[in-house]
């Protein structure tokens, strides 16, 4: 029974509650409330990472650690849903799935600077030329200069890039329900507020550029995350 160890796990917490309350029903809201309360500060051992070996326990310790694993799961989510978007690009013009969101970023607005394409779709100066590049080359984007400083240059999506955009919408929804996997539309619903709630975050901190080295980002922790 595949089950048996976390059967176990579940009667040895019951077991524990049941002797700090002796003398109070256990229902499974104070059950609930107990775990919750027993995990918050416990590794996370339930989905063990298969990557990883057993030769440096102390290892496993930090990277099982809530914090890091959510940062660790988070980066692997990002590698699947680029491996996904690529095969959803294949045989069209665009390359990367940057060259895609760039592109879709350019259809919601009339016309848009070079530096602030880049900016929306949160990519260094010369990733984000590099792809601007590959769009004005394959005709998907045009481009011009700025009637008020030659040295700025306007872009805007061509009629081609929208016909090509539109065609590839279609895989890009699959694409979408793949990466959302098969959980149920409460789940969705939870982790789209979850992920709204850290983009409002960081997006922010990304616009007013508030981490620009390593000792901002460990001044911001100390001074105004939560410890806990």
């Amino acid at each position: 029974m595949k089950s048996y160890h976390l059967i176990h796990q579940l009667i040895t917490l019951v077991e524990e509650l049941e002797e700090e309350q002796p003398e109070k029903e256990i229902s499974l809201q104070h059950f609930t409330g107990f775990l919750l309360n027993r995990s918050e500060n416990s590794v996370m051992d339930i989905n063990p990472e298969v990557r990883f070996g057993n030769s440096d326990k102390k290892a496993l310790e930090v990277a099982y650690q809530l914090d890091n694993n959510i940062g660790r799961l988070l980066v692997f989510m990002s590698r699947y849903a680029k491996m996904y978007i690529k095969k959803a690009l294949e045989e069209t013009p665009l390359i990367t799935p940057e060259d895609f969101t760039a592109l879709a970023i350019l259809m919601t607005h009339d016309h848009l600077s070079k530096t602030e394409l880049i900016k929306h779709n949160l990519q260094e100066k010369t990733s984000g030329t590099e792809v601007i590049r590959r769009l004005i080359a394959a005709d998907l984007v045009s481009q011009w200069n700025d009637a008020h400083d030659k040295r700025s240059k306007h872009i805007a999506i061509t009629d081609q890039g929208r016909e090509l955009l539109y065609s590839v919408f279609v895989d890009m929804n699959n694409v979408g329900k793949m990466i959302s996997g098969k959980l149920s539309l409460r789940e969705k619903l939870t982790l789209g507020y979850l992920l709204q709630k850290l983009e409002d975050f960081h997006f922010h901190h990304y616009q007013k550029k508030t981490i620009l080295s390593k000792s901002d980002l460990k001044n911001f922790i100390e001074d105004s995350l939560p410890s806990k």
